[in-house]
């Protein structure tokens, strides 16, 4: 080695000064200890922690073969070990004598780059087989050994993939592995049986912890297990069988790159080995001449480039133009096009491979001679760098000691001199590199913008990076965009996806972030729709819509930015996308009296006696035309009391729906009520009555049905079928059976939360209740907040008598003579009630429905209304909902028209904020700054009308 320059000689000053304090038993030193003592802080460090590494390179100096040696060395020092602690800190103090004793021959030139690379190779082997094999006879012990279904005991097979299984590894490497074992079956001669998929998952998971863990010590090895199917979201380990299903049904081209490298660690391993290399063989090479990987092969092309671009990656002989990885690539597009036809390029060694495109003449010899010094070159370039400190760097050094270290290192009086050299020698590399894999035209034409969302899709960005890019430049969206396209790559493993439907998505995804990112709610919009994708990746007309149909692509983010709960039904239930086919009738009201015959053909489709199919069928229907009126709202097709005629109009021809089934499965079993005379009109005698938002045809996106069940039957009626049973209890199980058909979950989930406890006496009276019981009920025994509630009461199913005596028996009632100051007090006492089990409670916040001034308050004062003037004038009775309430009041005179037109416009304000809240899957309050003046109308009402 040639001298040393100043900076170095300053830092060999520092190590003999360092050592004369801490381990002057060391002293004196060589002029070759000095040199690489003062090259790498790593091998100083350890000298300084173990003494004996230094005493024994002076006793026994390091070999350039002395790898073949570090089993044998290696399993002394494991005979010993009795816990998997021991083994631990074994493994660790073996790994760094040893290595100290790689950087001295690397640094000192003892052994050859090649030697160097393949001795840091077979460290990993031994550390891993070492501590794979003493795990497995702990294992074996706890379990049971591991058998096939012939009862031959079956090992774990690692595969060391990347450089690792080339033989190329690098100083301060991660390695790549996967876990497999050759057949299923389970263990024998354990306490308890397992099977080896449980058994060898234990195993692998302590042998990750055994080499990955940080210790005192550090680490043996950073263990990476990202290239097994499915990836991390895959099993830790695979049988044969299902590797091979795996790389035969969803092996994509990158795995078919990783597989090139795969080789099975350990030689008592290397039997399984041929097994294992005919079965991967088909995926991994192809019998013929494979040119339809190039296109693949220039994609991936790309990806290097824009990532070299992106980070500027000038210094990094890696990843940078002409680095290491670009002379990998090229040997490996010559085995990946040729390799099925020509077996010299079926090898893990890149060495091995660029001898077999010389000898093929697939490179002139010029090429190969530039590839193959160069990448030595780099590799010492590399290795020296990571030894200065035992760290996973390819970047080179900014400060000026690590750069007089490394032009030292190789050979170079100072860094210009080096960077010259290396700058040629990297140009030359990227120079081939170019005219193998060639140019993508496409590309030519793809700007920076394109291009950073291409890069986020298939590999990394960084939220400042990105946020460059965003029309807001917020970093806070940019890291949401990027977390969701994370956690999105982590699920899409969990998920069988074909080749076609990858290729698809790889197309797809950064035209959706294209589109995504010019939104300044992104990164919101990224959470709502990657679900989405998740539920129809396997599905890949879906993925083909919307990568071909631009429209259709923008309609999807255009409704999951506006409403999460769009998002989640549609992420929930993929067959609702069939609706976003024909975009334009999904912004197309139906008529409000259509619902019924749209529901009645949708049924049609589905068999009469098929009850399963019968319920999903009725709550497909309600989520696509819920899926309709929501993307109405968004558009601002309807307006918000059309949005609620919309939904409950739906909801009145489900319940049509849903007491024909239930009717109809109760007369199959017991026959009709004999009472009944059937004519023209179907005759029922039965009612459902809508109280609340239904009745007041104020229905919301997610409100439940009050419903209260009436029927008219004389007594002692029976059914006129096989099975007869008294009418009454007929009508209590038709009833019963339309709560279950509402309340029963299916894949589709429930149909409608159903409340039936404003029926007479509550829950603690009949479910089903005959006309007359009801009339008596509601004149003599019904409370004041019953009467509330039956002004918004109306018939929503029943015969046209039935209906007649209702609408009699509600105007009768609401049109009772009642004491004013009683009524108020009564009315009052129950808002009081409800606000404080149902009221924010928060001086910041504001409850569009519960707090004071709110919707709750507006009822309140309509219902209060009524019944103080209905007995004045028995118009007032006529309408259920508020609205018309309020016009009705003013009409008569009983409230001025300014103050009805103000309490009608807060209330369809505040109703219209509650679809919205709804969309957004918010819960009903706002701050406390909104709607003041609403708030304060309202107040201002309920002080004239019900104030104490």
């Amino acid at each position: 080695m040639h001298s040393f320059p100043k900076l170095l000689q300053a830092q060999s000053e520092r190590v003999l000064n360092q050592l004369a304090e801490q381990a002057n038993e060391l002293l004196p030193l060589s002029e070759q200890e000095t040199q690489v003592l003062s090259f790498s802080d790593f091998v100083f460090k350890q000298v300084l922690a173990h003494s004996r590494f230094l005493l024994e390179i002076r006793a026994q100096p390091p070999k350039a073969d002395e790898w073949k040696s570090y089993a044998t060395w290696l399993a002394q020092d494991v005979s010993l070990v009795t816990n998997e602690e021991q083994l631990m800190h074994v493994l660790r103090t073996f790994r760094h004598h040893m290595l100290v004793r790689c950087a001295w021959m690397q640094t000192l030139e003892i052994s050859s780059q090649k030697e160097t690379i393949y001795q840091l190779s077979v460290l990993a082997e031994t550390l891993i087989v070492a501590a794979r094999d003493w795990l497995y006879q702990e294992c074996c012990q706890s379990w049971g050994t591991p058998c096939n279904v012939q009862g031959k005991a079956q090992p774990l097979l690692v595969l060391g993939m990347g450089k690792l299984g080339g033989g190329e590894l690098n100083f301060s490497s991660d390695i790549d592995l996967i876990f497999a074992y050759p057949e299923n079956g389970v263990t024998q001669g354990g306490r308890k049986e397992l099977d080896n998929a449980q058994f060898f998952t234990r195993l692998g998971q302590k042998l990750i912890r055994l080499l990955d863990q940080v210790t005192a010590q550090g680490f043996v090895y950073r263990v990476d297990m990202r290239l097994r199917p499915f990836g991390d979201s895959g099993p830790l380990v695979f049988s044969f069988s299902a590797l091979e299903d795996y790389y035969q049904e969803q092996g994509r081209d990158w795995e078919r790159y990783a597989m090139v490298k795969a080789r099975i660690m350990g030689a008592d391993s290397l039997h399984y080995a041929q097994t294992l290399r005919k079965l991967l063989r088909p995926f991994v090479y192809r019998r013929y001449i494979d040119f339809s990987v190039i296109q693949s092969l220039r994609n991936m092309k790309n990806m290097i480039e824009r990532e070299v671009r992106r980070r500027g990656l000038v210094n990094n002989i890696k990843l940078g133009a002409g680095g290491i990885r670009e002379v990998e690539f090229i040997s490996q597009v010559f085995q990946l096009i040729r390799g099925g036809r020509e077996p010299v390029l079926q090898s893990q060694s890149l060495f091995s491979t660029l001898q077999g495109i010389r000898e093929l003449a697939l490179l002139t010899n010029n090429q190969v001679d530039i590839l193959q010094d160069s990448y030595i070159f780099l590799r010492r370039v590399e290795n020296l760098l990571q030894s200065i400190n035992d760290e996973q760097t390819q970047t080179l050094p900014e400060d000026a000691l690590n750069q007089a270290r490394l032009a030292w290192g190789m050979h170079f009086t100072d860094w210009p001199s080096f960077s010259q050299v290396l700058s040629q020698k990297m140009a030359a590399v990227h120079q081939i590199f170019t005219e193998q894999i060639g140019q993508d035209d496409d590309d030519e034409q793809t700007d920076a913008f394109d291009e950073i969302y291409i890069t986020l899709w298939q590999s990394e960005l960084s939220k400042g990076e990105l946020a460059s890019y965003l029309p807001s430049k917020n970093e806070d969206v940019a890291q949401k965009i990027i977390h969701g396209i994370i956690m999105f790559r982590h699920d899409l493993n969990k998920r069988t996806i074909g080749p076609r439907g990858r290729d698809v998505l790889d197309e797809l995804m950064p035209k959706l972030l294209a589109k995504v990112g010019e939104r300044d709610d992104a990164g919101q919009v990224i959470e709502r729709i990657t679900p989405l994708l998740l539920s129809i990746v396997s599905r890949t007309t879906y993925l083909e819509l919307m990568l071909e149909f631009d429209e259709v692509l923008t309609h999807v983010i255009r409704l999951c930015a506006a409403s999460p709960m769009i998002a989640e039904q549609l992420s929930r239930h993929p067959l609702l996308l069939d609706e976003l086919l024909d975009p334009q009738s999904l912004y197309q009201p139906l008529p409000l009296t259509a619902y019924r015959d749209e529901l009645r053909q949708y049924l049609m489709r589905v068999p009469e006696d098929d009850e399963e199919q019968q319920l999903e069928a009725l709550r497909q229907f309600k989520q696509a035309q819920l899926l309709r009126i929501a993307a109405e709202d968004i558009s601002g097709v309807l307006p918000v009391m059309k949005v609620s005629d919309h939904l409950t109009y739906l909801a009145e021809a489900i319940i049509d729906a849903v007491v024909q089934q239930a009717w109809q499965k109760m007369v199959r079993r017991y026959g009709e009520p004999a009472h009944l005379v059937q004519g023209d009109t179907k005759q029922y005698g039965f009612a459902v009555l809508g109280y609340g938002k239904l009745g007041g045809w104020e229905l919301g996106y997610s409100s439940d049905l009050d419903l209260v069940f009436l029927f008219d039957c004389p007594l002692n009626v029976v059914t006129n079928g096989e099975r007869s049973i008294d009418a009454r209890q007929f009508y209590l199980r038709v009833a019963q059976r339309i709560i279950h058909l509402f309340s029963t979950r299916t894949a589709s989930g429930v149909l409608y939360e159903v409340d039936a406890r404003l029926r007479p006496s509550g829950e603690s009276g009949m479910l089903v209740s005959t006309i007359q019981s009801f009339d008596d009920y509601q004149k003599n025994d019904a409370w004041t907040w019953e009467h509330q509630a039956l002004i918004r009461a109306r018939m929503v199913f029943g015969d046209a008598d039935l209906q007649q005596q209702f609408t009699q028996i509600r105007h009768e009632t609401l049109c009772m003579q009642r004491e004013p100051l009683t009524l108020q007090q009564q009315v009052r006492d129950m808002r009081i009630k409800m606000h404080k089990h149902l009221g924010s409670h928060q001086d910041t916040e504001f409850d569009l429905k519960a707090d004071p001034g709110g919707i709750t308050d507006i009822e309140f004062i309509a219902q209060y209304l009524v019944l103080r003037f209905a007995s004045e004038n028995a118009a007032l009775t006529r309408w259920s909902d508020n609205v018309r309430i309020f016009e009705l009041m003013a009409r008569y005179d009983f409230m001025p028209e300014d103050e009805a037109n103000a309490l009608t416009q807060a209330y369809v304000t505040m109703r219209n904020e509650l679809h919205h809240l709804a969309l957004q899957s918010l819960p009903s309050r706002v701050d406390i700054s909104q709607f003041v003046d609403e708030r304060q109308q309202v107040l201002s009402s309920w002080q004239k009308w019900l104030g104490e």
